[in-house]
């Protein structure tokens, strides 16, 4: 399949699908320092990065859910700048944030292309607690899942504008390799298959991400929220690990 044929499929609006771009601009604005936040104590025998638990917006909730700083990440499977967010944040998010009690990290999937909502669609239907380190392993493979459009980017197009097949998403993620990514990081072929199969729970997430774009205005990949408002501009995890900190989870 030639460059241009994948970058159209990668690129390619669903009908309901409200697409953001990929980064955006500016930096962190400042804020005031704030007094330090005493540190909350996890539940016995684990770390409150152990804790993960649905929002009542769909959202993955890591963290003490009572933290005082609650960060919310909208981020895209398929977007560079998240996974690099992903990979330079790592350890120090969780052990020097999370695991304080002071912060809960949210992340929301946000769909910029079919290939977004088939690998956010089938991570939603993993154990919650096995959710996380899976989009933390899909950021450090994003090169799997262009491969994948690659090869079988036709196929997946043709078999997702039948919409009378219930199995479309099923058949869209196989071609693409998606299905084997997931069963290959320990997902039951019978389970990733149930799970997108299920064409109203994918479909509410296209509906939530439309709820998402209209709430908070999102224009690109990353963005934050935290403690409800949109922090414009911030982008990088060493603005994010700054502003947390200004906050008082220092």
């Amino acid at each position: 399949m030639a460059f241009g044929k994948v970058r159209t499929f990668i690129t390619a609006s669903l009908t309901a699908l409200a697409l953001a771009g990929c980064g955006g601009a500016g930096s962190s604005d400042g804020t005031k320092e704030q007094a330090v936040i005493n540190k909350v104590t996890a539940p016995a025998g684990k770390a409150w990065s152990d804790v993960a638990a649905v929002s009542a917006d769909g959202g993955l909730v890591i963290g003490n859910p009572e933290a005082p700083i609650k960060v919310i990440e909208f981020a895209s499977l398929t977007c560079g700048g998240c996974a690099a967010f992903s990979a330079d944040s790592g350890e120090e998010l969780k052990k020097d944030f999370i695991d304080t009690g002071r912060v809960s990290f949210e992340v929301r999937h946000f769909l910029r292309n079919p290939i977004d909502l088939l690998a956010a669609s089938t991570v939603q239907c993993a154990p919650v607690d096995r959710q996380y380190p899976l989009i933390s392993n899909i950021f450090a493979n994003q090169a799997e899942l262009f491969a994948g459009a690659e090869k079988g980017g036709e196929a997946a197009q043709a078999a997702m504008s039948n919409q009378a097949d219930p199995q479309r998403f099923v058949k869209a993620a196989e071609a693409l390799g998606i299905s084997a990514m997931f069963q290959s990081r320990g997902m039951a072929a019978d389970q990733v298959k149930s799970c997108l199969g299920n064409v109203a729970g994918v479909e509410k997430l296209v509906a939530d991400n439309n709820k998402w774009l209209e709430t908070f205005e999102i224009s690109g990949t990353p963005t934050f929220v935290i403690n409800g408002q949109v922090a414009e501009g911030l982008l990088a995890w060493t603005a994010l690990r700054d502003r947390l900190r200004t906050m008082g989870a220092r």
